[in-house]
Formats: structure tokens, sequence, C-alpha cells
């Protein structure tokens, strides 16, 4: 018998042989050693969440995420904070099958889009392996990307292509970052990079084959800063710069040395720190570091970065950032503190995390904050796809008077909108005379009518720059309104 199979077993032999060798990138079984190396270290991550339809707020949904997740200690899970908003129960799985155990999240930071999940069940900990952070990471370095798939490993090589500082994928803040380029489809959920033995990021985005990493040394540097007591969130440089590659602008400013360093366009102004970096000021130094006339400065770990990596690398929010300026013909040096990276501060947030969306519906009349958030309704193309003159508003900062912005979204046709039925997407300057910015200053306007009319103002360049409406039967449309499409209250209004 063992005679009768020599020949097929040769065969066998010799087209294994023939057959070409696994293409770089392809994946790999939990068995060999890429796989084998996070069997008890890599874990996923269910999470259930509430979803909300921005263009009708007072509908709710519910969804669910699946990410990954790296064990960092005996107790501690490091994912991204991505899906993580509005969440009602997560679950966590070792080796990619098997039992599910109910998790929490323990400490989260949307702006670095890093999250610690644990749990409180002991069986889940036994025997885990927490990941060794790679100190340091190089162009050179073979980077290899991690997740479980249908209850394998898979691991899948990643070519570097470059350091960059870019915005967080949650956040304006801009830090140190790695892209990679890589086979594998589906990622940006949290997946770890390796680089050998050493855990080297998490990938937080992907576009076709471009995958977008943090990297670990800015990780470990934000958890050993939070063990310790001293992490107090993102800081950023609140001023704006342009390159100053012409010879002419060193020229205007009597600069005479080597041309150097970015003119600023904008002073800072948050943290009552006006006069600390001001327009003109031509920044030469940052944190020791010397800017060149593109804004880079050479990271010692990175290369050339921007020189707003340099408000992350190795600060948070309030702490001094020594800078030294070329102003009025001779050199200065300042102490700018990081003001602390706030959704709230800026005139369109970002995001709103954590909250239902807002809204009030007056006589059918839906007004709503004016976010980014509002425009991602649009889709993933939502800054070319949203009308250009609200996303135009992300290029205006806010003011004491107009700290934010309320839109009348749409209307719900009603008796007593007749006329305005079409309308929508209007930014409200005036309520019966009084400025508005918030709902809540909708609330307070709509209590004082003009001679009997509700007046509300727009937008220069809006195509309607005027509505009147009457104050009497209000209350009676809203209701009315209410009950014909089904909707439970007429608003939903934070206090700010």
């Amino acid at each position: 018998m063992i005679l009768r199979l020599t020949a097929p077993i040769c065969l066998l032999t010799l087209i294994a042989a023939l057959l070409p060798a696994p293409r770089a990138g392809a994946s790999s079984s939990s068995r060999e050693p890429g796989g084998a190396l996070l069997q008890d270290s890599l874990v996923e991550l269910e999470v259930n969440r509430k979803q909300y339809d921005y263009q009708t707020p007072w509908n709710r949904g519910s969804g669910s995420v699946h990410k990954s997740g790296i064990i960092v200690s005996t107790s501690e899970i490091l994912t991204t904070a991505d899906g993580l908003s509005e969440r009602t129960l997560i679950r966590v799985q070792r080796g990619g099958r098997g039992k599910w155990w109910e998790a929490t999240v323990t400490w989260i930071d949307y702006h670095a889009n890093l999250a610690l999940v644990g749990t409180g069940e002991a069986e889940f900990w036994k025997g885990v392996r927490p990941v060794d952070f790679a100190p340091k990471l190089t162009s050179k370095d073979d980077f290899q990307i991690h997740r479980w798939r249908s209850g394998n490993m898979e691991v899948r090589k990643a070519e570097f292509n470059q350091f960059m500082s870019t915005d967080a994928k949650l956040s304006f803040v801009q830090h140190a970052q790695v892209e990679l380029s890589s086979e594998i489809n589906g990622v940006g959920w949290g997946e770890p990079v390796m680089v050998g033995n050493r855990f080297a990021g998490l990938v937080t985005s992907q576009t076709r084959n471009l995958c977008v990493a943090t990297p670990a040394p800015f990780i470990r540097f934000a958890l050993d800063s939070r063990k310790k007591g001293t992490y107090r969130g993102l800081g950023y440089f609140d001023f704006v710069w342009q390159p100053s590659e012409n010879p002419a602008v060193h020229q205007y400013l009597g600069f005479t040395g080597e041309p150097r360093g970015v003119v600023v366009i904008e002073g800072a102004h948050e943290l009552g720190q006006t006069n600390l970096i001001r327009p003109h000021d031509l920044i030469l130094e940052v944190d020791g570091f010397e800017i060149d006339s593109q804004g880079n400065y050479h990271d010692p770990m990175y290369g050339h970065l921007l020189l707003e990596n340099l408000a992350t690398r190795n600060h948070w929010a309030g702490e001094e950032v020594r800078i030294k300026v070329w102003r009025e013909g001779k050199s200065v040096d300042v102490a700018y503190r990081l003001p602390k990276a706030d959704f709230e501060t800026r005139l369109m947030p970002d995001y709103l995390f954590d909250q239902e969306p807002e809204y009030l519906i007056v006589g059918g009349l839906v007004f709503q904050p004016l976010s980014n958030q509002y425009l991602r309704a649009w889709g993933d193309d939502w800054k070319r796809r949203a009308p250009f003159r609200l996303n135009y508003y992300n290029n205006e900062a806010p003011s004491k008077d107009r700290p934010a912005l309320v839109i009348l979204s749409s209307i719900l046709p009603d008796p007593y909108t007749l006329g305005y039925q079409d309308l929508r997407l209007l930014v409200v300057d005036k309520l019966n005379g009084k400025t508005i910015s918030r709902l809540t200053d909708l609330e307070e306007a709509l209590k004082s009518p003009v001679e009997g009319f509700h007046v509300i103002e727009y937008m220069r360049g809006d195509s309607v720059r005027k509505m009147v409406l009457s104050a009497n039967g209000t209350a009676e449309a809203t209701q009315r309104v209410l009950d014909r499409y089904g909707i439970s209250q007429d608003r939903l209004v934070r206090k700010h």
C-alpha cells in the first residue's frame, strides 16, 4: 500500500516545488510565526452604539462596528476611539472565535483617537501577553498589519511610504503619523502594526492601498503620561502661518540672516495670548528646532515634519513651548502656552461625540446648530458635496458676539409656513432683533415677538434675507406638525 502511494506523493511534491512562492503581502494563518506572535495579544471588539440622522435629528437608530484591540497590560486593551461614541454595549473576544466578554471603556480621547478598554472578568485575562512597544520607528523597518478575520489571524506586509504630520482622523490637531502601502482591505479600525515582535502603531484609516497609522512612540507617551497623571489632552498652535520662500519676504521684515522661518498671518487668540504671537512675526525656532522657509523642522525620529507636530511632540495642552520669532528688527523669545483642543472653540465644530443632535421645531421650521457633523450627512465626500455657502463658514473664526451658528435646516409644511415651505439651509442672523448663535438664543428670542410677529433675518448672501411669521398660533402649528410627522417632542436643546 505504501509502495502504491509513492508515485502520487512524488508527483505532489514536484507540483508543490513548481508552484510559485506566496507573494509578499499574502495573509498568513495564526500557525505561522507572524500570526502566533499576537495569538494572546490581539483581540476583536464588537461595539453596539446609537446612531443619529442629522437631517431628521428626532430619529434614533442603532448599529454596530467591529474593530481590533491590542493588549498593553494585564488589565488594558488599547484601541482607537473611532466608533466608540454613543456606545451602548462593548464585547471583546480572544483568539478570533469563541466566547465574548462584556467590556467597558476606561479611558478615551477622541482628539488623539485613542482609547483603553477593560473587562472585570478575571478569566479573560488568563494567559494574555501584553505587547512590547517599539521605542522608535525608521523608514527601513519591516511593517506588518495584523487582524482577526473569519476566526483566523491575517498578517499582511506593509511598505513604508512616509512619516508625516497631518490631521488626526477625528480632530483638527496635527501630529506625527506613518503612511504605509498594503494589499490588505477594509482596515482603519485599530489594527496593530508590528515591526518584528514589537508593536509599532494602530491603523486609523485607509484610502485604497494607503494606510495611515498612529505611531507607537506617540501612543506610549500618551499612556505613560496618563499613568503619571500628567496627560491633559492634545494641544495645538492656534496661530496661522504661511511659507516665506520668496526672498522679498525677509527683506520686507528686515531679516538679514540665512532665509528661514515662516510668517504669521493670523496671531494667537486663545488663552489671552494675543500679544505673544502676532501677525508679521517670522517664526524662526519652536522648542529649540529651527524652522525652514516651508514650515518644516528636522525631527530626530521622523525626519522633516511640519512645525505643527511640535505642539504634540512631548507636550500636552497647557504646557509652555518656547518660540523664537523675528519681530520689528530683532529676535524675541516667547513662552507660548498650548491651548487644549476642543471642538466647541470652533465656529463649525468638527465632531459632536457622545451627545444627541440638537434641534428646535417652531411651527414647522426646523432649526439646528451648524456643524461639520451636520454636513457629514452629505456622505464621505461631504467637503465637496455639501452646500458651499455652509462649508465656507469653516474659514471663519468664532467671535465673542457669535461663537456658533444656527441654520434653518428644513421646513415641515403646514398652513402656518405657507409660502416658505421650500426654503432650507439658511443661516440665521437674528430673530426679533436678537443675534442668534445657539438654539438657546432662539428660545429666548421667541419670547419677545415684534408687534405680534416673529421676524427672522438670515445672513447676507443667502437666497432669502427675511421671514415674517405671525406670533399667534405658533404653538398650535408646532403641535400639528408634531402629530402629522410622528415626532415626539419639539426640541432637544443643550444649555451651554
